[in-house]
């Protein structure tokens, strides 16, 4: 598990909801669009390190 990287997708995340709702506040499709896409990139990266994690628990 790599504590580093999911900060990195928590920030990620954060990032993402906000842009979003900027998007929403200005009416700017564009901006809401990228904060949805950042918010699906930090749940991948979230998934990979739960994999990660995952496997390491089933070599140990």
């Amino acid at each position: 598990m790599s504590i580093e990287n999911r900060v990195e997708a928590t920030a990620k995340n954060i990032e993402g909801k906000i842009q979003e709702v900027v998007g929403e506040i200005t009416g700017n499709p564009n901006d809401k669009a990228e904060g949805k896409a950042k918010q699906a990139e930090a749940q991948v990266r979230h998934s990979v390190e739960n994999l990660k994690d995952d496997v390491k628990r089933a070599i140990d």
